[in-house]
């Protein structure tokens, strides 16, 4: 692959998308990103760009780095990307029934919280008087 017209270094996209440089090395690392070397700088391409923007999005949707990284490796732009949609689609309601579930425990622990605090309101009345 030759270095395309548009490149981007490591400080460029770590500034673009507020994340380290450590960070890019990681996914680098992991074969999530692919830069070409020149000596010892790194020029990332406009799919590299792409790449880590669905990295990182993926990453807000809670999705591990595994399941964005497959869902990226499905990406066929020779194809309609129906397997990759299908595949992000299941993907999103595993997460949403996750999601979910935290929701209903966090609002179980809220009930238990309140409930405690307003016994050991009633308590120290109780004492005080």
């Amino acid at each position: 692959m030759s270095v395309s017209a548009v490149s981007y270094s490591i400080r460029d996209l770590s500034r673009d998308f507020g994340v380290t440089t450590r960070t890019l090395r990681f996914y680098e690392e992991k074969g999530l990103l692919e830069p070409q070397r020149q000596g010892h700088r790194r020029l990332y391409s406009a799919a590299d760009r792409v790449r880590l923007k669905l990295i990182l999005r993926g990453k807000r949707l809670g999705f591990s780095l595994d399941e964005s990284a497959e869902l990226i490796a499905m990406y066929d732009p020779e194809s309609n990307n129906a397997a990759q949609l299908r595949a992000l689609i299941d993907k999103i309601r595993e997460q949403q029934g996750r999601v979910e579930e935290q929701q209903r425990q966090v609002q179980l622990m809220l009930a238990d919280l309140q409930d405690w605090e307003r016994r050991s309101v009633q308590a120290l009345h109780v004492l005080n008087d």
